[in-house]
């Protein structure tokens, strides 16, 4: 198998047949020995049918049935598991990437000797608000990490077989696949691509904020040392005013008796506080993240040349 073509799909049966017809125009133009795999995360909608009824007549299609919605991320490592091709091109189903980029990815690929080339978006599609959360999300994000992901990044990439067979060797229950990309390391690429934009897609504030924390403690444990660090530097403050408030007593007494003394106590029991549970933090995010040893995904059904339901 020279090509697999990994996607998701959710809400997404208004694009299963044109997504295909252009993804296989694409992929025939390299190769005639392709496939095409469509990951359906618990779709509410008629998409699993759709997809189903592709590889009844194509058997270059595989349908991978999620038990449930896992979410995104987890559908896409799922399909990358599954995937047997030398090479593997992830784009995501609803057309806003265009299925005809893989000859340009492609070419690049060869050109640079790369084993990944990725797409990033040159300027951050949306109005305002989302282009300006976006800068925000990827500002503070890269300030927690020892491997920044680049800005803009998008779902678009052609990997390699051994990259891929690296990738897919993370067993994270909580995923920041973008993170993922980047630490599993290889020569990668990036290609400039201008995204198609369709409505009633955007991330609502609340929506992002959640987004952003779920991928910071889930991906790096700094939040936790900076709250230790954070802990030591009130300790340091409390019981330097503790110092001062003594001398200050000494020399000069006390305006309000017991003030000084419950300001400090606060001060210190608080900042011992923060201190405590950083550093209880740090070793529970350790242990919270290496013991859990659940599937990130439940695979219900397969559709492929070989099994036909499962």
């Amino acid at each position: 198998m020279d090509l697999s073509i990994v996607t998701t799909l959710y809400e997404s049966a208004s694009f299963v047949g044109e997504f295909y017809n252009r993804m296989c125009a694409a992929a025939m133009s390299l190769t005639p020995s392709f496939e095409i795999i469509f990951v359906n995360d618990g779709s509410p909608d008629d998409s699993l049918e759709r997809a189903i009824e592709l590889h009844r007549r194509d058997a270059r299609v595989r349908v991978i049935d999620l038990s449930r919605n896992f979410g995104h991320h987890k559908a896409i490592m799922t399909g990358l598991q599954h995937a047997a091709g030398e090479l593997v091109f992830l784009i995501d189903a609803d057309l806003e990437e265009d299925p005809r980029w893989l000859g340009e990815f492609h070419a690049t690929l060869l050109r640079t000797g790369a084993d990944v080339v990725y797409g990033v978006q040159k300027r951050r599609k949306g109005g305002l608000f989302e282009r300006a959360t976006g800068n925000l999300y990827y500002a503070v994000f890269n300030a927690f990490l020892e491997h920044p992901i680049p800005r803009n990044i998008v779902t678009v990439r052609l990997m390699s077989r051994r990259y891929v067979s690296q990738l897919v060797r993370h067993r994270d229950r909580e995923m920041c696949l973008a993170g993922l990309w980047v630490i599993t390391g290889f020569v990668q690429v990036p290609l400039v691509v201008a995204k198609h934009q369709r409505g009633g897609h955007a991330y609502r504030a609340g929506q992002r904020v959640s987004v952003m924390v779920n991928a910071l403690t889930s991906f790096s444990n700094r939040p936790l040392v900076f709250i230790f660090y954070i802990g030591s530097a009130l300790m340091l403050v409390s019981t330097t005013a503790a110092v001062y408030m003594a001398v200050r007593a000494l020399r000069h007494g006390i305006s309000v008796p017991g003030w000084a003394s419950l300001v400090v106590s606060v001060w210190f029991l608080g900042g011992m506080t923060i201190f405590c549970i950083g550093v209880i933090g740090i070793y529970l995010s350790k242990v919270f993240m290496e013991t859990k040893d659940r599937p990130y995904t439940v695979v219900r059904a397969e559709y492929s040349r070989s099994n036909s339901a499962g």
